[in-house]
């Protein structure tokens, strides 16, 4: 069906060319020059005519272009421009193979820098690290870290220190879409959030959109965050890795077949937990992970790609408690060249998150999944140099296995029991055009149609008027309603179906050659619900689908932007202002029990939220000093009215502060390259406190202290900041040898701030009086890691 559609509307375009100038098209892929692998995002203009193109997930591209003779320029960033002069009297292929920049410190260079936003395209409200960028960022004990990097963005924030997940525009963790070469990540935690799931080493590069989402992402309300994963070396044999404070890693790769075929494996695996072993420790944890990649080259037209990701986390308390989860992804991708224009992947997905939990006390071992199946078809048209389509489709078969339990010994007494297993289908349909209107004005719009379909399970709880959730008038507190029945249904019924548009929309208008103006739309639907009443995930934490008790949350964003490059773009300047208006946003009744509970549609209640701020990233992007300063101003609330006049709701149905509500935020990075040998780099971080419940007062009954609370996150904790630093010596000697190493020194959090991570409240038995006690997770912590590759 779509590449019929592709086939009608190139016959049009050709149709209409027929007394046209000739044009003629030139298309092929841009790869790295040392290693064969492919450059996403590299920008291509042809100069003296205002048009160009930027290479896609897959380092292709396609530019149609008048008869006669032309220059392209081919920068990205880290790397040598290419100037080259093409005549056009056909349709041509040309591949690029660009060269990594070896220029002197001092020396200025003029590339197409892929993590400042471009501020001739629509495209808004996307922020880009490459690998290299990561790993200068100072981080918890020398591993460089995604997860903890996008928190120096404007936008983005978390819960705080030993937390997981993160926040963007005043969202919930739960409505990021995370991307692991397009598999879904459902947790992107190490050690409970001390380290994210993403080895820096085996990563290309990553894309963060918190608004103006192109359609063809859904399923999450904030945010995207794609993630790619390099190919590996087609050229030769390469290794690298690294051996760090609490944790070491290492990466092989190389060609299967020479310019054809690649392989990647890199593993990393932490051993804190050998060294509490050998002190007496009888509490440990550690985790391990893997990442693969196979890439063959079939012939022109051809390539097959299969990537996996293999990663688990262990931690035990004594011999009475063990915690295991992880994810496992494997994606089989096949890219197609329909022709010099149309550019395909089909792609088969595979993605588990397990959670497994042992508890020798109660004798019972309990474990979950989040299985899904996805399959994707996306195509690209470069239909000319002022228009190009993206379409394609996406299937999503969704299978929630909310808990298992078995007994651990025959004399524990727990009988096996296994909670019902939940199933969803999510379908969509999108189309995304990007044209050039004038040389100042660009559009992108499209649109995306989403169709969820609730399948039938083996045991499902039918309430009368359909209502689980009672107001209880007389004690003025909600109460669950009990099952008038217990029905079955076979997986092809259909439990609840739920469908939506979501229209996109964004342009940018050209003020100068260096301003512009941007504005962007989106409507996203999001079909699954993370059941959580803490700060930040947890593994514990349960995902559940939408249903005849809970409706999808849908979302509104609108955000205008103002963009400007100074010096000849050696630093730029970033703007933008948004508000987003979200529906059916859940939240749950006070004293919810949220654990193992297979009736959660008794606990919660659906409202609304909104979020709304100002963005300013001012970048410097060149020379010895570079990095960047980001503020955010902004507020996030919820609001949970009752369902009638007599219920109060939640707050009274009062907006209230969203748990990742943080008005200010401010982050700046700083890395400075004193000579080849030595470069410093720095980051520091400020943030209000995030909203949490502190008693306001007390009252004694029955010689019992009984604690009052005020609205629901009326309070915050103290405000957050650090300062980390890192230094990098690279040895003299590395010149000119195949053994390339390097030594990083860290200090995070150097001037031993004791941020807080919660309050607890207990009695002063010398004065009496009840004590509010501060939990700090981290002080200094120093990190030293020594890097090697050959």
């Amino acid at each position: 069906m779509l590449l019929g559609v592709s086939l009608i509307v190139t016959a049009f375009l050709k149709i209409g060319a027929i007394h046209a100038q000739e044009r003629y098209t030139i298309s092929g892929s841009v790869t790295d020059e040392k290693t064969g692998e492919t450059i996403l995002g590299a920008n291509l203009v042809v100069e003296g005519l205002n048009t160009g193109v930027i290479t896609n997930e897959y380092g292709f591209y396609s530019l149609t272009l008048a008869a006669g003779t032309h220059k392209i320029a081919l920068s990205y960033l880290g790397y040598q421009t290419i100037l080259q002069e093409v005549r056009l009297s056909r349709n041509i292929k040309i591949d690029f193979a660009m060269a990594e920049e070896v220029n002197q410190l001092d020396e200025v260079v003029v590339a197409q820098n892929v993590e400042k936003n471009n501020i001739r395209t629509p495209q808004m409200s996307v922020n880009t690290l490459t690998s290299k960028s990561i790993k200068k960022i100072p981080t918890v004990l020398g591993e460089p870290d995604v997860i903890r990097s996008i928190l120096l963005l404007p936008g983005v924030s978390n819960a705080g220190e030993g937390a997981s997940g993160f926040n963007v525009r005043g969202g919930g963790a739960d409505q990021n879409l995370i991307l692991l070469d397009e598999a879904i990540v459902f947790n992107t935690s190490h050690l409970f959030g001390f380290f994210s799931v993403f080895n820096t080493d085996a990563i290309k590069d990553l894309k963060l959109y918190k608004g103006g989402i192109p359609a063809r992402y859904g399923g999450r309300l904030s945010s995207v965050l794609d993630i790619y994963q390099r190919e590996g070396n087609k050229k030769e044999f390469k290794m690298n890795g690294g051996i760090g404070v609490i944790s070491s890693k290492l990466l092989l790769e190389g060609p299967i077949v020479k310019d054809r075929g690649s392989f990647l494996v890199a593993g990393r695996t932490s051993y804190a937990h050998l060294f509490l072993q050998a002190a007496g420790e009888e509490n440990t944890a550690s985790f391990y992970d893997l990442n693969t990649k196979l890439s063959y080259k079939l012939n022109d037209n051809n390539s097959l790609f299969l990537s996996g990701y293999f990663g688990r986390d262990n931690f035990e308390i004594g011999d009475s408690f063990v915690n295991t989860y992880g994810n496992s992804v494997a994606n089989l991708r096949w890219n197609h060249l329909f022709s010099d224009k149309l550019f395909s992947n089909l792609s088969l997905i595979y993605s588990d998150y397990f959670y497994g939990l042992e508890l020798d006390v109660r004798g019972f071992e309990w474990e979950s999944h989040i299985i899904n199946f996805n399959l994707k078809y996306d195509l690209k048209h470069y239909l000319s140099d002022k228009l190009t389509l993206d379409y394609g489709i996406n299937n999503i078969y969704y299978r929630f296995r909310p808990g298992e339990i078995q007994p651990n010994s025959e004399n524990s007494g727990i009988n096996p029991e296994e909670f019902t297993n939940k199933y969803g289908n999510e379908f969509a349909v999108y189309l995304d055009v990007d044209q050039k209107i004038s040389d100042r004005l660009s559009l992108r719009y499209g649109l995306r149609w989403s169709y969820f379909n609730r399948l039938g399970q083996d045991e499902f709880n039918v309430y009368e008027d359909d209502n689980p959730l009672l107001y209880n008038e007389a004690f003025q507190i909600y109460q669950g309603a009990e099952p008038i029945r217990v029905d079955s249904f076979d997986r092809d019924e259909s439990l609840a179906e739920f469908n939506n548009f979501e229209p996109r929309l964004a342009l940018s208008y050209l003020l100068n050659d260096d301003t512009s103006l941007k504005m962007s739309y989106n409507r996203m639907t999001q079909y699954l619900h993370l059941l959580s009443n803490t700060n930040s995930p947890t593994p514990l934490d349960v995902w559940t689908p939408s249903g005849p008790y809970i409706e999808p949350q849908i979302l509104d964003q609108y955000a205008l932007g103002f963009y400007k490059d100074f010096a000849n773009q050696e630093y730029s300047l970033e703007m933008e202002a948004f508000y987003k208006d979200i529906d059916n946003r859940i939240d749950y009744i006070d004293g919810a029990d949220l654990i193992a509970n297979e009736d959660i549609e008794q606990v919660i209640l659906n409202g609304e939220a909104r979020a709304y701020g100002l963005e300013v990233l001012l970048r410097k992007n060149r020379g010895r000093l570079n990095g960047w300063i980001a503020y955010t101003l902004s507020r996030s609330e919820q609001r949970t009215p009752g369902r009638t006049p007599n219920e109060p709701g939640i707050n009274n149905g009062e907006w209230y502060k969203a748990l990742f509500d943080r008005p200010h935020d401010v982050a700046v990075n700083a890395s400075y390259e004193v000579n080849e040998k030595w470069s410093f780099n720095a980051n520091f971080i400020y943030q209000t406190g995030i909203p949490t419940n502190l008693p306001i007062g007390q009252v004694e009954q029955l010689g019992l202290t009984i604690p009052i609370y005020g609205g629901r996150n009326e309070s915050r904790l103290t405000d957050y900041h650090r300062l980390d630093i890192s230094a990098t010596l690279t040895p003299k000697k590395n010149r000119n040898r195949r053994w390339q190493s390097e030594w990083v020194f860290g200090f995070y959090n150097i001037y031993n701030r004791r941020n807080a991570a919660s309050y607890s409240f207990e009695e002063n038995r010398e004065t009496g009086q009840n004590e509010a006690i501060r939990t700090s997770i981290f002080g200094i912590v120093p990190a030293i890691s020594y890097n090697f590759k050959f």
